[in-house]
């Protein structure tokens, strides 16, 4: 068991090597998606759980922002990433966190337009999560 453990612990990606993968892919968003994102993106080490969870089991992988204070930014959050994906190797990993980060500058582009389109997807997503767990 401690060998088991003791290899899990190597291979697991650290929020160092997280923060350069995620602007890594940052880097390939064309600028013109920055405009306006004057918070940027930051990778918080939070394991955030939703706030609608039941059982210690809707985690938030990332969020978009927008406040009087901080601006517009992405934040996502390292724990939530660990706690979900962390079994998952570097490049399926990878592409979990580009699929976050499109899903949160879907949210900063429809913000900027006036929409609302994947807030409200993402409501309804949280009431099937409710149904389910009823």
């Amino acid at each position: 068991m401690k060998k088991l453990l003791e290899w899990r612990w190597r291979d697991i990606i650290t929020i160092e090597e997280m923060e350069i993968i995620l602007n890594g892919i940052a880097e390939k968003f064309p600028s013109e998606l920055m405009t306006q994102l004057n918070g940027g993106i930051i990778l918080l080490p939070d394991t955030k759980l939703h706030e609608k969870h039941q059982h210690n089991d809707l985690f938030v992988m990332g969020e978009y922002h927008k406040d009087m204070i901080f601006g517009r930014y992405i934040a996502i959050y390292y724990g939530s990433f660990m706690r979900v994906y962390g079994s998952l190797d570097r490049k399926q990993l990878e592409d979990k966190l580009l699929g976050t980060l499109k899903h949160e500058f879907t949210h900063h582009l429809e913000s900027l337009a006036g929409e609302r389109g994947l807030e409200i997807k993402d409501a309804k997503d949280i009431d099937e999560y409710l149904n389910r767990m009823t």
